[in-house]
């Protein structure tokens, strides 16, 4: 039965495009977004690979949200365009602005609440943290607020919707050594971030088919983004202003300086692949090199 469906959710965050190199920011220290170009962050696009293959593996039913201006709208579209959402949620408020991770965290946690008419999700993914923070706690902060059992490092999970459980597979980071994996088990509901290496694998037909129609859906259904949106303001989430925005964020920031660039050092020298002499010249210089270390 539909009631039945596992119930996906995932937060996501429109960052500024470092590549374009111009990020401004407000007197206050805060991202002047208006003046900044801005994309689906690259840890909200796994996040939202991951809830594909939700929908793939298991018939999931996805909601995507996110807290910002009502330009965040393009970070919903990219993101449904990857996991082919059926319902999309924009927080937006002017009392929401400045907001550090743990007041974010609490409109996210409202927000939540009111995906999928009101239902608890089953697994909430987040992205591995923001490239324009990079502290990574908006996932843990959010999922204590819920609740929820919280998996970080996560680069494989598995459903099984009878005894609705979910196992895991994450990287452990322990100082020393490398690739350590760990193996876990939790009941439903869940909370994951996802790991940025996590690619999902389809491996029989079926699954594969089923890829090939969620890509088409998701293209039409991101054409046309505004028919699954709601947006959502601090009074319709019902939140406690105190709680959210600026008047909710214990960080201050104290001051952001550019961080100059750095002098080139590096020299480049051409050379004419089809030289015989000038290759035997790269080729003696290795040697060389080799022979010192």
């Amino acid at each position: 039965m539909e009631s039945s469906r596992l119930k996906v959710s995932v937060i996501i965050k429109l960052e500024p495009d470092f590549s374009e190199g111009n990020v401004s920011y407000n007197s206050d220290g805060t991202l002047n977004r208006a003046e900044t170009k801005s994309i689906l962050g690259p840890h909200s696009a796994v996040a939202s690979m991951a809830a594909l293959n939700a929908k793939i593996l298991y018939n999931a039913e996805v909601s995507v949200g996110t807290m910002g201006p009502p330009i965040a709208e393009q970070a919903l579209q990219q993101s449904q365009l990857i996991c082919d959402a059926d319902e999309l949620h924009l927080y937006s408020d002017r009392i929401f602005a400045g907001a550090d991770t743990l007041a974010t965290a609490e409109v996210l946690r409202a927000g939540l609440d009111k995906m999928h008419d009101g239902a608890k999700s089953d697994i909430v993914f987040s992205g591995h943290r923001a490239s324009d923070g990079e502290t990574g706690q908006t996932g843990p902060q959010t999922a204590w607020k819920l609740g929820y059992t919280f998996f970080g490092n996560v680069i494989a999970f598995s459903v099984d919707l009878e005894r609705r459980l979910a196992r895991v597979t994450r990287l452990v980071p322990i100082q020393g050594l490398h690739d350590v994996i760990e193996e876990l088990e939790a009941p439903l509901p869940i909370f994951i971030t996802i790991h940025p290496s996590y690619k999902p694998v389809f491996t029989t037909v079926s699954q594969r088919l089923t890829f090939f129609k969620c890509q088409k859906e998701a293209r039409d259904r991101s054409a046309l983004y505004k028919d699954y949106l709601k947006t959502f303001t601090a009074q319709t989430l019902g939140v406690d202003p105190k709680l959210v925005g600026l008047p909710g964020s214990p960080t201050i920031v104290y001051r952001v300086e550019k961080i100059p660039r750095a002098k080139t050092s590096r020299m480049a020298e051409i050379v004419d692949g089809s030289n015989r002499d000038q290759i035997k010249a790269v080729a003696k210089k290795m040697t060389d090199m080799i022979k010192v270390k």
